[in-house]
């Protein structure tokens, strides 16, 4: 049985901040926000980090692929 599309997006959202803040302490990250969409089996994950770190950007790709990653993972265990 298919998770539901809510379970999906929270699944994402979850596994974008969660890789986030293992990077950053809340304290240092000035705006965050995740934006998830799954429609039509089509998900979109979308990460606006703001952080005084010249790496924010690759962090902020990193928790795009976290976010896929984790509904992947979450699909696999659906199938079993």
């Amino acid at each position: 049985m298919e998770p539901a599309d809510d379970e999906v997006v929270r699944t994402a959202a979850e596994a974008a901040e969660g890789l986030i803040f293992s990077r950053y302490r809340r304290s240092e990250v000035d705006d965050l926000d995740v934006a998830v969409t799954f429609e039509e089996g089509v998900l979109e994950v979308d990460v606006y980090l703001n952080v005084d770190d010249e790496e924010a950007e690759q962090v902020a790709e990193d928790a795009v692929l976290a976010a896929e990653s984790a509904v992947d993972e979450l699909f696999a265990e659906a199938e079993e």
